[in-house]
């Protein structure tokens, strides 16, 4: 597969370095105005865009503009500093990274190989995003594809790990075997030791006959064992001589039979505290986690939204997004995550058919998903005090996760380099920027969005992309009642 790669850089990057050209000749095409490079990316897909640091008029609304024509794209900042000294203040939502002229030919295309090479496992595998994490788990598949050890899938629910789990399968020797999968959490333990090892006629009341388990119909290929920390101590021990030796015993006989299937498990709980509570077995966890992949729920990468919304979105009949709806729905922390994404594109494609999904049509969602996280979730399979330390744990981590986009809202709306003398090398609450402290930023931004809203703190609120308890405290915090 041809790989895109596009380097914006014009005539005055070309005198002032002239070496710039003879580095990055046969690693893509030259772009030297905007407006070309964004015809090319109306007319061609881009897998990397390297843009020159001195190449004018560049700031972070263009960067998102660029990402909002091209997703998929890898965009990183060439640079032309001493070997070893880099700018400390790049934000790395905006680039993914930094190329130093000064490394090299012999260094840089190396480096630009193995970037193009990540996308191409991306593609391979079937993986959704730009995100480093993902690219290390693509990276993680290559290598234990071929191979027949078990694996580990471990990340919250709604992230993807059946897509790893049949990744794994369709690109293993074993991809002509059939794939089964199982939710072990969502079956009694005496039904779901009958689905993975069969029974015998008369087993049990109402075997009427004889039915192979999921362990056989996997012979030859993969099963995948989602949900594998709700398992009970009786069921670890079956599955643990499984998966020493590949032998069992169906419910009810008394021959042992064999298994040559691979094993893949998966699990949205943490083990070790379930080893350390006696939940769950430490010679279980060992044997299953030979390689673990952890998926990151989705608010851990952010670079991955905008893909992920316009790749769903091309198989509905929506005219896409505005930016105004991107920019909310890229501030979202999506707890259901991949799957919570999904849906929220499969709903706008069944209501709004042929729509742009405008800002209305998105705080419209995200009030209603507001409203069910504001009554409090049941959480089964743990103590009452277990399921209280859970529900503060998360509602702690959605006020930290508020008051960092409230930090980067304010940071998007500090001027750009061209418009201020100097740009401030890193950020700190107390430094000032063009006259203002961040805390006065943040306090104008506020008082903007209540002023907007004609003081509905609700639709402040949602105007900021924050709760509505967040912007109680800030009101509070700054005397704005």
């Amino acid at each position: 597969m041809i790989r895109n790669v596009f380097i914006l850089a014009d005539k005055e990057v070309f005198e002032k370095h002239p070496d710039f050209r003879v580095i990055f000749e046969s690693l893509g095409e030259f772009v030297g105005e905007l407006s070309h490079l964004y015809t090319l990316l109306k007319e061609r897909t881009a897998d990397l865009i390297l843009i020159a640091e001195q190449f004018p008029g560049i700031n972070a609304g263009i960067i998102r503009k660029i990402r909002r024509r091209s997703p998929m794209a890898d965009i990183w900042k060439v640079v032309s500093h001493p070997a070893g000294i880099h700018p400390d203040h790049e934000d790395p939502e905006l680039f993914e990274g930094i190329i130093n002229c000064t490394d090299g030919r012999e260094r840089i295309a190396p480096k630009v190989g193995k970037i193009l090479n990540q996308k191409s496992l991306l593609d391979k595998y079937g993986i959704i995003g730009r995100s480093e994490k993902m690219k290390v788990v693509a990276e993680t598949i290559d290598r234990i594809a071929p191979t027949d050890i078990t694996v580990l899938i471990n990340g919250p629910s709604g992230s993807g790990k059946e897509l790893v789990a049949r990744a794994i399968h369709d690109n293993s020797p074993r991809a002509g075997g059939r794939y089964v999968a199982i939710n072990c959490g969502a079956l009694a333990e005496g039904v779901l030791e009958s689905e993975l090892f069969g029974h015998e006629k008369g087993a049990f009341t109402g075997s009427v006959s004889k039915r192979e388990g999921l362990f056989v119909q996997a012979n030859g290929g993969t099963i995948f064992l989602d949900e594998i920390g709700e398992t009970k101590p009786d069921m670890q021990v079956k599955l643990l001589r499984v998966l020493e030796d590949g032998y069992f015993h169906p419910v009810g006989g008394d021959r042992p039979i064999r298994s040559d299937a691979r094993v893949i498990a998966a699990t949205n709980r943490d083990l070790f505290e379930a080893i350390r509570e006696g939940r769950f077995r430490e010679d279980l966890y060992f044997r299953l986690g030979v390689v673990k992949i952890n998926l990151a729920p989705l608010f851990e990468r952010r670079g991955d939204i905008l893909p992920l919304l316009c790749h769903f979105a091309s198989g509905e009949k929506i005219g896409g997004f505005s930016d105004s709806a991107l920019e909310v729905l890229e501030r979202y922390d999506w707890p259901g995550n991949v799957r919570q994404l999904k849906n929220f594109v499969a709903r706008m494609g069944a209501l709004y058919p042929g729509e742009q999904i405008s800002l209305t049509r998105v705080e419209q969602f995200l009030a209603e998903q507001s409203v069910e996280q504001r009554n409090l979730p049941v959480v089964t399979g743990h103590t009452p005090e277990e399921a209280g330390h859970e529900l503060i744990y998360h509602a702690l981590l959605s006020l930290g996760s508020e008051v960092k986009r409230l930090r980067d809202l304010i940071l998007d709306n500090i001027p750009a380099k061209s418009e201020v003398e100097t740009e401030p090398e890193y950020i700190k609450p107390g430094k000032v920027y063009s006259g203002r402290t961040l805390k006065e930023m943040e306090q104008e931004m506020i008082e903007k969005a209540l002023h907007e809203a004609d003081g509905n703190r609700k639709l402040a609120a949602r105007k900021l992309g924050i709760g509505e308890r967040t912007l109680y405290r800030k009101i509070k915090e700054y005397g704005l009642n």
